[in-house]
């Protein structure tokens, strides 16, 4: 059988919106009702495997890229990178113990 992959698999990837929180924790599922009428600003949506990977100040700073740009110009969506690089080399904290 041939390797699905490509829109099979990001389907399968459970994305989830960074820009808001669960009560219980984590995020909810990616997508919203009504753009005009929602007041919870436009979603950053990411999978939720990398969503857990990202730090809290990661995921403010994602989610505010985002919305600082204008969003569906041209009737298209914005796109906006999720991890910012500094010198040509992806941030990336590290944990001391």
């Amino acid at each position: 059988m041939a390797n699905r992959g490509g829109l099979d698999k990001w389907f399968k990837e459970g994305w989830v919106d960074i820009g808001r929180k669960k009560k219980g924790g984590g995020h909810p599922k990616c997508g919203r009702k009504k753009a005009s009428t929602s007041s919870k600003g436009y979603p950053k949506c990411v999978p939720a495997s990398k969503a857990a990977r990202m730090t809290d100040s990661q995921k403010r700073s994602a989610v505010k890229r985002k919305r600082s740009v204008a969003q569906g110009v041209g009737g298209r969506p914005t796109n906006v990178k999720t991890m910012t690089k500094r010198n040509g080399k992806r941030v990336t904290k590290t944990k001391r113990t």
